[in-house]
C-alpha cells in the first residue's frame, strides 16, 4: 500500500526558510511524478510544485516561483521542498502527492496523498 509521509513543517517568521520532506513507501517511487500542494483555511488545494520522475522537468506555481525549490532523491524515496523568503501568505497545510503518469501536474488528480504538514509564517 502506497504511503506518503510529510515532515518539516513548523512556525517561522517572514523571510525565514524551511525545508519540507516527504518519505514515500509502497510504490515504485522513481517512476512517479511527485509534487507539493497546499491548502489554507477556507481555501481550495493549491498547486505548489512538481517534479518529473527523473528530475528532468520542474514545475512551480506562480506564487512560489523563484522562492521555492523542489527536488527528489529516488535512491532514498524522498521528495523535498526548500522554501525560502517565506511570507505570511505561505501559511497552509502542505501535502505531497504522487501520480503514475504525467498528465497535467498542476491539477489535484494525483493518485496518492500524504496527511499534510502545517507551515505557519508569522509577520
Amino acid at each position: 500500500q502506497a504511503q506518503l509521509v510529510e515532515s518539516g513543517g513548523g512556525l517561522v517568521q517572514a523571510g525565514d526558510s524551511l525545508r519540507l520532506s516527504c518519505a514515500a513507501s509502497g510504490l515504485s517511487f522513481s517512476t512517479y511524478v511527485v509534487g507539493w500542494f497546499r491548502q489554507a483555511p477556507g481555501q481550495g488545494r493549491e498547486f505548489v510544485a512538481a517534479i518529473s520522475s527523473m528530475s528532468y522537468s520542474l514545475y512551480y506555481g506562480d506564487s512560489v516561483e523563484g522562492r521555492f525549490t523542489i527536488s527528489r532523491d529516488n535512491a532514498k524515496n524522498m521528495l523535498y521542498l526548500q522554501m525560502n523568503s517565506l511570507k505570511p501568505e505561505d501559511t497552509a497545510v502542505y501535502y505531497c502527492a504522487a501520480r503514475p503518469t504525467k498528465g497535467n501536474v498542476r491539477l489535484v488528480d494525483y493518485a496518492y496523498w500524504g496527511q499534510g504538514t502545517q507551515v505557519t509564517v508569522s509577520s
